[in-house]
C-alpha cells in the first residue's frame, strides 16, 4: 500500500485471475500487458491452488473488487479519472467512489473510445490515478499504451468490473460464499450466457495451461541439471 501512494513514474496495478491465465496462454498481446505490470496481484481461488503445484508461492488473495475501494479509501487526497464501462453506472460508480474515498474526480470517459482519445485525455488533465474499468485483455493493453505515452506520476488501476460493481448493475455475493471461493458460482449464476465460456469451458482451459506450465518447469529443471533439452512444447507460455 505504501509502494503505490507514492509512485515515482507511470505505474501499472494488475489483478490476475485464471481468465487472466487463459487470455495469456491464447495471446501474446495479452501475456505482454500482463507482463508489464508493475504490481500483479492473484485474484481468485483457481489461482490459489495452482500456485503450489507450480512451485510458486500464493499469497494473499487480492480481489480488485475488494482492493481498489480499500486502496482509493487510504490514499491521500488525489486527482482521479475513471475510463471504463457507460452511463448510467459510470457516473453512478463515480458517485458511490465521491462518498467513500477523498478524492477529486477530475475525468470519467465510457470505455469505447481509442487509446489515442484517453492518452490525450490523460495528457491534459494528468491525473494522479487512473482506474480502467473495461475488462481484459483491453485495459491491460490500454493500461500499457498509458504507460508508455505519459510522463508524470500516476497509477494505473485495472479494475475490471469495480465501477459496475459499485453502481450496483452486478450483486456481490454473499460474505460467507466469497469466504469460500466461490463467488465466481454466484455470479455464474447471475449471468450465465456471458460468463458460462469463462467459468466452465474456461476451468479445462486453466487445467490445461497449468499443466503445460508444470511440464515447462519440470523440463527446465532437468536442462539445469544437464538432461539433454526436449523437444519444444506446441504452445508457448
Amino acid at each position: 500500500m505504501k509502494t503505490l501512494s507514492a509512485v515515482e513514474r507511470p505505474t501499472i496495478l494488475s489483478f490476475l485471475n485464471a481468465h487472466g491465465v487463459n487470455l495469456c496462454a491464447g495471446s501474446s498481446a495479452a501475456w505482454s500487458a500482463f507482463r508489464a505490470s508493475d504490481v500483479l496481484l492473484r485474484d481468485g481461488v483457481a489461482l490459489e491452488m495452482a500456485l503450489p503445484w507450480l512451485d510458486q508461492p500464493v499469497g494473499l488473495n487480492m480481489n480488485g473488487t475488494d482492493f481498489i475501494p480499500l486502496l482509493l479509501r487510504h490514499l491521500s487526497p488525489r486527482r482521479v479519472a475513471v475510463y471504463g464501462t457507460a452511463s448510467p453506472w459510470l457516473d453512478e460508480g463515480i458517485e458511490r467512489l465521491k462518498e467513500r474515498t477523498p478524492h477529486d474526480y477530475v475525468d470519467a470517459q465510457h470505455g469505447f473510445h481509442s487509446v489515442e482519445h484517453y492518452i490525450a485525455r490523460a495528457r491534459e488533465l494528468q491525473p494522479d490515478v487512473i482506474v480502467l474499468a473495461m475488462g481484459m485483455p483491453r485495459q491491460e493493453e490500454v493500461a500499457v499504451q498509458l504507460k508508455r505515452a505519459l510522463d508524470h506520476r500516476v497509477l494505473i488501476v485495472n479494475g475490471g468490473a469495480i465501477i459496475d460493481f459499485l453502481a450496483g448493475r452486478f450483486t456481490r455475493a454473499p460474505a460467507a460464499v466469497q469466504r469460500i471461493g466461490l463467488e465466481w458460482a454466484f455470479r455464474l449464476v447471475q449471468e450465465p450466457r456471458r460468463l458460462f465460456r469463462r467459468y466452465c469451458v474456461g476451468a479445462f482451459g486453466f487445467a490445461h495451461t497449468v499443466l503445460l506450465m508444470r511440464r515447462a518447469a519440470i523440463r527446465s529443471s532437468g536442462r539445469s541439471s544437464g538432461a539433454p533439452a526436449p523437444a519444444p512444447m506446441h504452445k508457448e507460455l
